[in-house]
């Protein structure tokens, strides 16, 4: 067969030798053209025949796959098939249960179930009651394929055994050399960075531990998550880091505002048409006290008839100040406050809360937000543990002696 293919080769070669020679020649007439290219044609069907017939002798190879991949699409139908039986008993619980309530099973949620009446329990903690839900939701997802049918890892960080962990780093190392380039450019052109270069993430916190496993689909130990989010701080902290910003959302998650439907005091005038609120109940451990904020003022603090020398200690004066100058209205505005009660950590941290609160009225809405992710605005209601009787203290035990 194959000494055939090679002589048809010699022939098919010969013949458009000739074509080519004798073209030129006045005497060839069109008929000899014509029988030439009858032959070419019908030696090359003759030709194509002889490889389709080769090609259909031969076997066809199937490629092997390899362990990893036998394994992968071993646990990959197990997950499915699981997922498919808890989907079935997951439907036909739910129509079971709405049906006990005499309710719609094709709208019935979760909110609608009362599992906890249906199901009672001694256990208070939300987290311990039963849920329904989709069970793809509650069971975790599992991780593609990172190979293929032959073995080969798809990445190259595949043999790290935390392929996303790692791609994710190596994206915020690129964000920091894109934001140093962005730096030496504008340093080039006499131009100073500006708070609209580097990013603002108000308004959202880093995802924790947890969280950020199920995002990579890949464990990590706690050295691996701080390190993790340490380099992501550091590229926040860089002044043109602004580029990054839907990059690190990805490892952020929104804090609910709760700012927008809180309802804030309005101002009250005196007769001389000064601004004023009053915040009473102030309250911080044993203290108590009443703070009263006036506009139009020059940073005055006035404490049980005091300046802010009433706080013998610097840290107890700081904590009054505090809000002040995290709003930028240490000159803007007059304190009066009178506390009574507990020691100075404990009246000093409820003249600061009520100079928190109202000042609240005399910053705009966005500045409120900022004040409420700081902890300004929550009220701290930790208190000094009594004393139990049979013991030293609140917790200390005395020492028991066997002789």
């Amino acid at each position: 067969m194959a000494l055939t293919v090679s002589c048809g080769f010699f022939i098919r070669s010969n013949v458009y030798r000739n074509v080519i020679k004798n073209i030129g020649n006045t005497c060839s007439s069109t008929s000899y053209l014509t029988q030439q290219n009858n032959v070419i044609l019908r030696f090359s069907s003759v030709s194509v025949d002889i490889n389709h017939v080769i090609n259909e002798g031969e076997p066809k190879q199937q490629k092997k796959l390899s362990k990893a991949m036998k394994a992968y699409l071993q646990r990959a139908k197990e997950h499915d098939e699981f997922i498919h039986k808890e989907t079935q008993e997951y439907l036909i619980g739910k129509r079971h249960l709405a049906n006990m309530m005499g309710l719609d099973p094709n709208s019935f949620t979760q909110k609608d179930a009362a599992i906890q009446y249906l199901f009672p329990s001694g256990i208070f903690d939300p987290r311990a009651r039963p849920i329904m839900d989709e069970p793809e939701k509650i069971h975790p997802k599992k991780k593609a394929a990172e190979f293929d049918i032959e073995g080969r890892p798809f990445s190259s960080l595949f043999y790290t055994t935390r392929p996303n962990y790692y791609q994710a780093l190596y994206d915020i190392v690129e964000a920091m050399e894109k934001s140093n380039e962005l730096e030496d450019a504008e340093i080039r052109k006499g131009l100073a960075a500006n708070e609209t270069n580097q990013v603002n993430l108000i308004g959202s916190d880093w995802v924790n531990k947890e969280e950020l496993e199920k995002r990579f689909l890949e464990p990590m130990n706690d050295k691996e998550y701080e390190y993790f989010i340490a380099s992501a701080e550091r590229l926040t902290e860089h002044p043109y880091s602004a580029h990054a910003k839907d990059l690190l959302m990805k490892f952020r998650e929104i804090k609910k505002v709760q700012t927008e439907g809180l309802m804030i005091t309005p101002l009250e005038y005196n007769e001389q048409g000064r601004p004023f609120i009053v915040v009473k109940d102030c309250q911080r451990k044993s203290s108590t006290g009443t703070v009263k904020i006036w506009g139009n003022g020059t940073g005055l603090i006035n404490i049980n008839g005091k300046d802010i020398t009433y706080f013998y200690d610097k840290y107890h004066r700081e904590q009054v100040i505090f809000p002040l100058m995290f709003t930028g209205m240490e000159s803007q505005v007059d304190i009066e406050a009178s506390v009574q009660g507990g020691g100075p950590t404990g009246q000093a941290g409820a003249v600061r809360w009520g100079i928190s609160w109202g000042l609240r009225s005399f910053v705009p809405i966005n500045m409120v937000e900022k004040m409420r992710i700081a902890g300004l605005l929550s009220k701290d209601w930790r208190s000094r543990e009594r004393k139990k009787p049979g013991q030293e203290g609140a917790r200390r035990k005395f020492t028991w002696k066997k002789r």
